[in-house]
């Protein structure tokens, strides 16, 4: 009997301490992180070839967590054509909750931008690991010949 309890609490004080630190840290990221996205530039608005847009993102985490990874990107809708990819290392790792981006663009034919287009920035947010977590945000443009 003794033999019994010594091994049930042997074994529940394993258990209790399996998790080390960052075991437990990826946990809290992948399960408790609230991010949400504010696209404060540019806006809806129509655009023209050769204008210069400001791309102005916000990333929170709604629980003052670790902001693990983000993502924009601005593409064509009909040709799925990227012209922005940023930043270069989706892996920020904000430990302040809040991580920004302010970016320029130039909407011009060298980019692959042409008149009459549709265009989508599109926003990302997730935690530690791929699809934890992950908020979407997007706006659409149209951007009219020079």
């Amino acid at each position: 009997m003794n033999k019994f309890i010594l091994s049930s609490i042997l074994l529940f004080a394993l258990l209790f301490t399996a998790c080390n630190d960052d075991e437990a840290e990826d946990h809290m990221h992948s399960d408790e992180t609230e991010y949400s996205i504010s696209i404060n530039s540019p806006s809806t608005d129509d655009k023209k070839v050769n204008d210069d847009i400001h791309i102005h993102t916000v990333f929170e985490s709604g629980t003052s967590a670790t902001i693990h990874h983000v993502n924009i990107r601005v593409y064509n809708v009909d040709t799925n054509e990227e012209i922005y990819n940023a930043p270069a290392d989706a892996h920020v790792h904000e430990e302040s909750g809040m991580y920004e981006i302010h970016d320029d663009i130039s909407l011009t034919n060298a980019n692959g931008v042409e008149g009459h287009t549709d265009w989508i920035l599109e926003a990302k947010a997730w935690a530690h690991e791929d699809g934890i977590g992950e908020v979407v945000e997007s706006i659409q443009f149209h951007v009219h010949p020079e």
